[in-house]
């Protein structure tokens, strides 16, 4: 019988998941890797565990692909099936060097697959399990209002959606009476692999945004239904 608490955090090989999984990782949390790439999972694994982190194992999460994405959950289920945390980080650009009128459709419809279609396709799929463990789900996420500063649209709309589904999840689970929380944090500006590590003044490092995260997560309120920015897009 599992005791720990068991979060899986998609994308965590690397950026602000692997951040994230690191700090849930320190504070107590045993951690379940999503990855789509066995050796870039088993190198975050050994990095974590030589940091004295509790790492369950890693699951393939391929979020653009469905069929994939339904066995990821049942093998969750069958070999974590204390979870009761679900981090929804993982994702794709689309094209950020781009306007809206130069932006390929099909840049669009690829990011919305990944992004929202998959996220969700995802969550609702591990929903039975996180209800039955009382469990939150997080969505990694960036502001709905646009930003003057920084709008890329493909990235922009998938995570529109993505917040959309957050509210309306939201909702319906208070209007349900159970006990599944869900909310979306937003990291702010932060140094990755997903802006081609770009640094300007206002960003932040992964281990600070992954700290700061893994002390919302770990604060003890109920945050349902919330957008929580934990740094700002501001002007450069």
């Amino acid at each position: 019988m599992e005791t720990r608490k068991t979060v899986l955090v998609t994308g965590a090989n690397k950026g602000i998941g692997y951040g994230v999984a690191k700090h849930l990782g320190l504070s107590g949390w045993q951690v379940v890797i999503g990855a789509r790439n066995r050796q870039r999972a088993e190198k975050a694994i050994s990095e974590l565990k030589a940091l004295g982190i509790d790492v369950a194992g890693w699951v393939n999460i391929e979020l653009k692909d469905l069929d994939g994405l339904a066995q990821a959950a049942r093998e969750v289920g069958e070999r974590f099936p204390g979870l009761s945390l679900l981090v929804n980080n993982a994702g794709i650009p689309g094209d950020m060097g781009v306007d809206s009128r130069h932006t390929d459709i099909n840049v669009i419809r690829e990011t919305l697959e990944v992004n929202f279609i998959g996220t969700f396709a995802l969550t609702k799929a591990l929903l039975p399990l996180l209800e039955k463990n009382h469990g939150r789900i997080v969505n990694v996420t960036v502001p709905s209002e646009i930003s003057p500063y920084w709008h890329p649209l493909a990235y922009v709309a998938s995570k529109a959606a993505q917040n959309a589904m957050t509210g309306v999840m939201a909702t319906e689970f208070r209007q349900d009476g159970t006990t599944l929380e869900t909310f979306s944090v937003h990291p702010g500006p932060t140094t990755t692999d997903l802006n081609g590590n770009m640094s300007l003044p206002g960003f932040h490092d992964i281990d600070t945004v992954g700290r700061k995260m893994a002390e919302l997560i770990n604060d003890g309120q109920n945050h349902q239904g919330e957008f929580i920015e934990l740094y700002p897009i501001v002007e450069e």
